[in-house]
């Protein structure tokens, strides 16, 4: 996914202030679903969502306002009720910006964890 920096996703150091990345994950995970065919919001209607169970963010160089972001998205290991996302985000120059892990977790609509259905996975991997 690319994106762009604006205004007011820097700081007063006019840089991308850190819980911002949290955002750009959460969008490139969003399209990365869609990519594969899988809409998060028909899954949320059927009872099937996922929730983040931990974050991983290492941040190695700052990006500013007018900065072209490249977030690249990918599986990493899946288990049962669980959904690793593995990113790195890299700036117009090809610079790493951010690397990340997400641990995403299966969940009803009670919030109850539950297997990740079969052709979903298939989908997603």
């Amino acid at each position: 996914m690319k994106t762009r920096i604006y205004y007011h996703h820097t700081d007063c150091g006019g840089v991308v202030y850190y819980a911002n990345y949290l955002n750009f994950l959460e969008e490139a995970r969003t399209e990365y679903f869609a990519l594969k065919n899988a809409s998060i919001k028909q899954l949320s209607d059927s009872g099937i969502m996922f929730v983040v169970a931990r974050q991983e963010i290492d941040y190695k160089l700052p990006a500013v306002y007018g900065d072209e972001l490249d977030i690249l998205t990918q599986v990493g290991t899946v288990s049962g009720v669980r959904i690793e996302f593995l990113h790195e985000i890299y700036n117009q120059n090809k610079q790493l910006i951010v690397k990340a892990k997400t641990l995403l977790v299966c969940v009803d609509k009670r919030l109850k964890p539950q297997a990740i259905p079969e052709d979903l996975l298939k989908k997603l991997i």
